[in-house]
């Protein structure tokens, strides 16, 4: 799987003095954004698009803490694909929140989805997961 790790700050508290629902979206997204750009998925323009996504929150989260966010491939489509995404509190290991989502190739000219290269599905497959 990929893997990048995440601090936590403060300002992604809220009143309960743990981290809100909605900054786990941001980690993913931090994380996806790192996937693409590892693999070389995207070059000078933008070409992908977040079609669904979703997260379980299993574990508060704190301040200062360091969050590892493993990123791993679950399904190549034609034109799209499905990232599975767990977050690790790092000096636990314990399983904090994970999400799932996909995401599609995009022509922003013609708007509408445009198919995967030979190259980008190879890449994709390198962090394929193993079926349940």
């Amino acid at each position: 799987m990929h893997q990048i790790e995440i601090w936590v700050r403060f300002c992604e508290t809220d009143l309960l003095g743990h981290v809100n629902n909605n900054n786990f979206f941001v980690y993913m997204e931090d994380a996806r954004i790192r996937f693409f750009s590892d693999l070389g998925l995207v070059k000078e323009d933008w070409n992908f698009i977040l079609a669904s996504i979703k997260c379980d929150f299993l574990k508060q989260v704190y301040f200062n803490q360091t969050l590892v966010i493993k990123s791993g491939v679950t399904k190549v489509g034609n034109s799209s694909f499905h990232l599975e995404q767990e977050m690790y509190e790092k000096d636990s290991g314990e399983l904090v929140a994970k999400g799932s989502s996909v995401i599609v190739q995009f022509d922003f000219a013609q708007q509408k989805s445009a198919p995967l290269t030979g190259d980008m599905r190879k890449q994709l497959e390198t962090y394929q997961l193993a079926a349940n």
